[in-house]
Formats: structure tokens, C-alpha cells, sequence
């Protein structure tokens, strides 16, 4: 040691300017060890490596058909993720996408029951919005619980997570909103009419509208986050809220606002898979979008851009993963695992490109 009587010891320190090319390679080898791992899964399956990857890739992006399906997969997640990221920029740590969507999707069903008959575009416009603001509600029963009455974020959007969802179950499962045949009682709502599904995009059947909807949040979210006095607020929130109090912002205003924010952007991911791809509420249909949408969010280091990359790249996997699964002969049970494995070492590049560790010198 240089220091008298000093020891040495390891500190993980964040980086002030994270190096692009340095996370990018983080990113890189993660996907090559996370592929690694599958790849050994599915050797021990006994399926054929090889076909395994080349049907993933494929099924994800060989083709025109491939692309479509896989952005059209990947649109609720870019929006979930969207959501976790103007929370988590204000380190506002919200784990309530998952009911906000539902949410979303239940406040926008709602509208397409009260407003049947409205002139086509004015009724698709106020089932959106009808989304939106549900979602948004739910976040800011959040905000002001934490506001006011000082209840952990986390916990509060944990618990309303569940109480959404026991609602919507209650609702399409013997509730006003079943759909019920002669004989049959099914756990969904009757399907949407035409008029209140979301327009296709190119002639398919299954990219709609939403993914401009997803774009157009990004760009939002990058502006309202880098080039406004409000995103000033929101990045200084979560550097130092106690400064940015005593510069006179109102942090109660600010947190009411970022999750308002958030909580639209998640309930337009409800209403995207509802009225763009189900056509129906169903609780499974609309399962794990918010949560997943949490690591999308981590994963593009809560960059909007990277979000929206993230977001392609899970809805391709997804994609391309059930090809996998039917053509290569995969066991069921290796795809999940492959998607968590992916999304565990992804999160770890995440942490690794954030932060470094140093060695540093200290006196007994």
C-alpha cells in the first residue's frame, strides 16, 4: 500500500458518465452468456441446438411476417416500460404498472359499453382516453397515499395490483361484465365490436395502431424528460429531493404528476392488447405485461430509446420462442426459462454498465 498502515478495500462506486461503447459491450456479453445458458438447457433436453436458435431467429425476425409479430408483441412492453421509467427517473419506485394496465384496459371497456354509437373516431378516441385516465387514477391514489399519509409507493401500488385484478375477476367472472352463453359461463367480457377495435396497420391482422402510440410515448417521454423545466423536476427529484425542496418545487406536485404520467402510459398498454389484439377482457390475456415492463424499463437503463429497443427485443424473443418451441421440438418449459435467464443476465450487464468498482485506500 502506499499509505502507512492503510488497507485496501473494494467499493462499488455509480459512474458519472457511463461509456456507451462500454455498456454496449456489457449488453453483448450478456447475450452471448445468456444464449450460452439456453443453449445448454437445450442440449440436456436432447433437441437440436443448432435448429433451435436458427427457428428462434426466424420465427422472431427472418421475415416481413416475423417483424410485424414480434412489434406487434412488443408494444405493451415498450409502454410498460415507458411507465417504469418516468417513476423511476424521479426514483419514485412504483411497482404498479401491472394493475395500471389492467386498469387501463377496465376503464377503456367501460367507455366502449357508455359511448356505443358515437361516430367512429370519437368513440375510439374517449375508449383511449377512458384508458388512460384509468391508469392514470391509479397512480395517483399512489402519489397522494405517499404524499399524505407518508405509505411506501411500493407497497401501495403492490397491494392495489391485486385489488384490481380480484375487481376485474370478479367483474368477467360472474359480474355485469361476463359473457354468457345458453349453456356456458366464460371468464371474459363478450367480445369488442368492430367499431371499437384498434385499426390495423399495412393490411395485417395483428400490428395495430398502438405501436405509433408506443412510438410517439417515447418521443414524448424524451422530450418531457431532457428538454422541459418538468423533467428538470422529475431527473432533480431523484438525484436530491430534499435540494430541489428547498429551491422552492412542490415534491407532492411533482410526484402527483410523474405518476399520473406513468400511470396513462401503462393504461394505454391495457387498452393496446384489449381493443388491438384480444378483442375481449380476459385476466390472463393482459398477465405479467407491467411487471415485465419493469425490467424493460431497467434493462434500457431508463433511456426511452432503450426501452423501445428492449421492448423489440423481448417482443421478438416471445415471438420467435414459440417457433422454437413448435419446429425445434424444445420442451415447453425451456422457453419461460430462456426468457428469465435472458432478462436475469440482462440486468446484471444493466448494473455492471452503471457502476464500477474501485479499490481504495483507508487507514486503521
Amino acid at each position: 500500500d502506499d499509505m502507512p498502515n492503510g488497507q485496501r478495500r473494494i467499493k462499488v462506486e455509480p459512474r458519472l458518465n457511463p461509456n456507451a461503447s462500454w455498456t454496449l459491450a456489457m449488453y453483448m456479453i450478456a447475450t452471448l452468456f445468456g444464449f450460452g445458458l439456453t443453449a445448454l438447457l437445450i442440449w440436456t433436453s436432447g433437441a437440436d441446438v443448432l435448429k433451435a436458435f436458427m427457428t428462434l431467429f426466424d420465427g422472431a425476425f427472418g421475415s416481413q411476417k416475423a417483424w410485424i409479430a414480434s412489434l406487434a408483441k412488443a408494444t405493451p412492453l415498450i409502454l410498460t416500460g415507458l411507465a417504469t421509467i418516468v417513476a423511476f427517473r424521479a426514483q419514485v419506485w412504483s411497482i404498479g404498472q401491472e394493475g395500471q394496465v389492467y386498469s387501463g384496459a377496465m376503464g377503456a371497456y367501460l367507455a366502449c359499453l357508455v359511448f356505443a354509437g358515437l361516430p367512429v373516431g370519437i368513440y375510439l378516441s374517449l375508449i383511449i382516453l377512458s384508458g388512460m385516465i384509468a391508469g392514470a387514477g391509479l397512480g395517483i391514489i399512489a402519489a397522494i397515499l405517499k404524499t399524505r399519509f407518508g405509505v411506501n409507493e411500493i407497497i401501495s401500488t403492490v397491494m392495489m395490483n391485486y385489488l384490481i385484478v380480484f375487481l376485474l375477476s370478479y367483474l368477467i367472472g360472474g359480474g355485469p361484465w361476463t359473457e354468457v352463453s345458453s349453456s356456458v359461463v366464460y371468464q371474459q367480457s363478450a367480445r369488442i365490436p368492430d367499431a371499437a377495435q384498434l385499426p390495423y396497420l399495412f393490411g395485417t391482422t395483428k400490428l395495430h395502431i398502438a405501436f405509433v402510440f408506443a412510438l410517439i410515448a417515447a418521443v414524448f417521454c424524451y422530450v418531457v424528460l431532457e428538454k422541459t423545466p418538468l423533467g428538470y423536476e422529475i431527473r432533480a427529484m431523484g438525484f436530491n429531493p430534499v435540494a430541489l425542496a428547498h429551491r422552492g418545487t412542490n415534491i407532492g406536485r411533482t410526484m402527483i404528476i410523474v405518476m399520473a404520467i406513468s400511470g396513462a402510459i401503462a393504461g394505454l398498454a391495457g387498452v393496446s392488447e384489449i381493443f388491438g389484439t384480444s378483442h375481449r377482457v380476459r385476466v390472463d390475456t393482459l398477465y405479467g405485461f407491467g411487471f415485465t415492463g419493469i425490467i424493460i424499463g431497467m434493462i434500457g437503463g431508463l433511456r426511452p430509446l432503450g426501452a423501445v429497443i428492449a421492448g423489440i427485443f423481448f417482443g421478438g424473443l416471445e415471438t420467435g420462442a414459440l417457433y422454437m418451441k413448435l419446429l425445434a421440438k424444445v420442451p415447453a418449459a425451456i422457453v419461460p426459462a430462456m426468457e428469465g435467464i435472458l432478462l436475469l443476465t440482462f440486468l446484471i450487464a444493466g448494473v455492471a454498465a452503471r457502476y464500477k468498482i474501485v479499490r481504495v485506500n483507508t487507514n486503521d
